[in-house]
């Protein structure tokens, strides 16, 4: 392979200079005379020889010099890996840690963001363990668009951290459409080399509706299924716990559907929903 140098006059004067001083550094010369030779028209091979080198050495000083002339051929230390942890290091790693990573990844981790940054993936762990950054998790979250969302949920939080006197604080909620599923196939046991294997089909019985109420204060949970999910059915469930709790003030805090509200249910079954707070069921 050849590579095709063109030299001034004054680059021509330079390096052959710099490749007849007795004086200048071993590297110095020897980079003019591969630079001097290249532009003789000798092969990248023939140089090899001629200065005992390898084509990448040849390759790496031709390339610098074509793009940079005699100001290129000088050399440049690399650096290194940074080793100790400065705090401009530390905050350099937490400002990359919070932009998105380039090339499509969803996230970034302690060896890309090490490459990214140039330094070693364990101190970039390091810095997430103290800061507890985990960028492979997330969490979700839902917005209120309603105006009043802050006095409710104060009401609500006000009840499970300061209950009132003489009462049980119970958190009311459902799940519907539950299938009600049977397997098809029988179940064939585990066996020597072969784990336990289900079949694929199953037969649907119809669906049920579950509801709940967890007592805050003691944990205890009291559920009830129902065939069918109508505001009847939901009403029944709640009278349940006010009969099953007849020696308490009950207040509730109650999720039906997307709308949530906290009532005060007494003893008397028919008021356990607020007026002022009531929701359809």
């Amino acid at each position: 392979m050849r590579d095709s140098i063109t030299l001034t006059n004054s680059e021509r004067m330079e390096l052959t200079r710099r490749a007849n001083s007795r004086t200048d550094r071993a590297e110095d010369a020897r980079r003019a005379r591969l630079i001097l030779l290249l532009a003789e028209g000798h092969t990248w091979d023939e140089v090899s020889e001629r200065i005992d080198c390898s084509r990448g050495f040849v390759a790496s000083w031709s390339k610098r010099f074509t793009e940079q002339r005699i100001a290129g051929l000088y050399s440049r230390h690399l650096g290194q890996v940074a080793t100790v942890l400065t705090p401009g290091l530390e905050a350099r790693i937490l400002e990359a840690t919070r932009r998105a990573p380039t090339g499509g990844a969803t996230h970034w981790s302690t060896r890309k963001l090490g490459a990214h940054l140039d330094v070693s993936h364990m101190m970039v762990a390091r810095v997430w363990r103290k800061h507890g950054l985990k960028p492979h998790r997330i969490e979700r979250y839902m917005a209120s668009n309603d105006p009043d969302f802050e006095k409710k949920a104060a009401d609500i939080i006000g009840l499970y951290l300061n209950p009132p006197a003489h009462a049980a604080v119970f958190s009311v909620d459902e799940k519907t459409a539950i299938q009600a599923l049977d397997r098809k196939d029988p179940v064939l046991p585990l066996s020597p080399g072969r784990a336990e294997r289900h079949g694929f089909e199953y037969f649907r019985h119809g669906t049920l509706s579950l509801y709940a109420a967890f007592n805050t204060k003691t944990g205890e949970v009291l559920g009830k299924t129902a065939a069918r999910h109508t505001s009847a059915e939901f009403a029944a469930f709640l009278t349940d716990i006010v009969i099953d709790q007849h020696r308490y003030l009950i207040p509730m805090t109650i999720e039906s559907g997307p709308i949530k509200c906290s009532t005060r249910v007494s003893r008397n079954p028919a008021s356990f929903i607020h007026p002022e707070q009531s929701a359809p069921v």
